[in-house]
C-alpha cells in the first residue's frame, strides 16, 4: 500500500507551487478539512483531483476523476460559526493515485508522487515562454489600460519546472487543458504547450478588443 492522502474533487486544476482559495461548505469536505487540521503541522495536507465527470456539489457528485492530482498543503484557515470553512492551500507536488477507498466520509487514495523532469532543452522552452508571455502581457495591459492582476505582473520563475506551472496556472485554458498540462511528461513539454496557448489568447485579444477571462478564471473562489 502507497502513501493515503484524503482527496478533494474540484472542478480546477491545482499546480505545484501556486495557491488555490477554497470555500468549504459540503459536510465529507468540512469533514476532511477538520481531519487534515487534526494532523500534525507538517502532515497537514490532502490531495486535490480534478473531475472528469459529475459535479462539485448536487445529487449527482462526482462520478470520475483524473487519477493525477497535486498535493495540497493548507496555509491559511477559517473556520465560520457554522461549520464551514475558508482556506487557502499551496500546492506541493504531483502524485498519480492507484487505488481509491470509498468507504468513509470521503475519497482516501493511494498515490505514488511523480518526478519532475526538465525534459528537451528546457532552457530554451523557457525563455521562448517567457518571451511569449511578456508579449501577452504587454497585449493584456494595453486593452485594459495598464491595469493587470498581481499574477500577471509578477517576477517570472527561473526554474524551467516553477515557470512551466506559473504560466499554466495564469493561461486561461479549459479544464481538460490545464489538465494536460498537470500530466504533462516533463517541464519543456508543458511549457511548449503553454505557448501555444498564449499566442492564441493574444491573437484573439488583437482580434476582438474586449477583456479576457483569465483572471476571473484564475482567481475565482472554487465552491465545492
Amino acid at each position: 500500500m502507497g502513501l493515503r492522502l484524503p482527496l478533494f474533487c474540484l472542478s480546477s486544476v491545482l499546480f505545484p507551487g501556486m495557491r488555490l482559495p477554497l470555500y468549504v461548505f459540503e459536510d465529507r469536505y468540512r469533514r476532511l478539512v477538520s481531519d487534515t487540521l487534526a494532523a500534525p503541522e507538517p502532515q497537514q495536507c490532502f490531495g486535490i483531483v480534478a473531475i472528469r465527470e459529475g459535479y462539485e456539489v448536487g445529487a449527482r457528485g462526482v462520478q470520475s476523476a483524473h487519477r493525477i492530482g497535486c498535493e495540497a498543503q493548507i496555509t491559511v484557515c477559517e473556520g465560520l460559526p457554522d461549520g464551514r470553512f475558508d482556506v487557502e492551500v499551496a500546492g506541493v507536488r504531483r502524485f498519480r493515485v492507484t487505488a481509491l477507498d470509498t468507504t468513509g466520509p470521503y475519497l482516501v487514495g493511494d498515490v505514488g508522487y511523480l518526478d519532475e523532469r526538465q525534459g528537451e532543452q528546457p532552457a530554451v522552452a523557457a525563455a521562448a515562454a517567457a518571451a511569449a508571455f511578456e508579449a501577452y502581457r504587454r497585449e493584456l495591459s494595453r486593452h485594459r489600460g495598464g491595469r493587470i492582476g498581481e499574477l500577471v505582473t509578477a517576477e517570472l520563475p527561473h526554474d524551467p519546472v516553477q515557470l512551466s506551472y506559473f504560466l499554466a496556472s495564469t493561461t486561461l485554458l479549459t479544464l481538460p487543458e490545464r489538465q494536460a498540462l498537470l500530466e504533462a511528461p516533463d517541464a519543456a513539454t508543458r511549457l511548449r504547450r503553454v505557448i501555444h496557448a498564449l499566442r492564441i489568447e493574444q491573437s484573439a485579444m488583437q482580434a476582438v478588443p474586449s477583456l479576457p477571462a483569465t483572471e476571473v478564471a484564475r482567481t475565482a473562489w472554487s465552491p465545492n
